[in-house]
């Protein structure tokens, strides 16, 4: 099954209160999801959007086209940078926890990438800079544990 995922992250003051979007369309079916962090980064939540997508498909073995705006993500992935990562142990590497999650829901799937710049009218982009900023926006956030553990939280 052809699955295609539109993600996005935000974050305000990098580090900061963040949110995620993603859209999830196989066929006629489409799924939105988003979810919002009281202390992280941007980058963070580019990671976070594309996991959570992935995590959300019910079954193993999709076909899925990741489009994105992050080329954190997308060019550790698609230029090989992560698998050499992977092999040092991530040592000097930022986000070791969320690479590590992400390695272990993207060997699930046959997963490629494909970037979109960003703010340049792609619909589902948009709508996905809308959802992050919306969960970024909550007065209730979940604590990113990886980021907190290493950088301490806020206030």
């Amino acid at each position: 099954m052809k699955i295609t995922i539109h993600t996005d992250g935000a974050a305000s003051g990098n580090p900061g209160p963040g949110g995620y979007g993603a859209v999830l369309e196989s066929g006629k079916h489409r799924k939105e999801i988003w979810g919002g962090y009281r202390h992280t980064t941007n980058n963070r939540m580019e990671l976070i959007a594309v996991i959570a997508a992935l995590e959300a498909l019910k079954a193993p073995g999709m076909d899925v086209t990741v489009v994105s705006d992050s080329k954190y993500v997308v060019d550790a992935v698609e230029k090989g940078w992560l698998f050499g990562w992977e092999k040092k142990g991530f040592a000097k590497q930022k986000n070791p926890d969320l690479w590590k999650r992400f390695l272990n829901v993207f060997r699930k799937h046959t997963v490629k990438f494909r970037w979109i710049r960003g703010h340049d009218g792609h619909p589902l982009n948009e709508l996905c800079d809308q959802l992050a900023v919306a969960a970024r926006n909550q007065s209730v956030l979940e604590v990113d544990e990886g980021y907190e553990a290493l950088n301490g939280s806020p206030g």
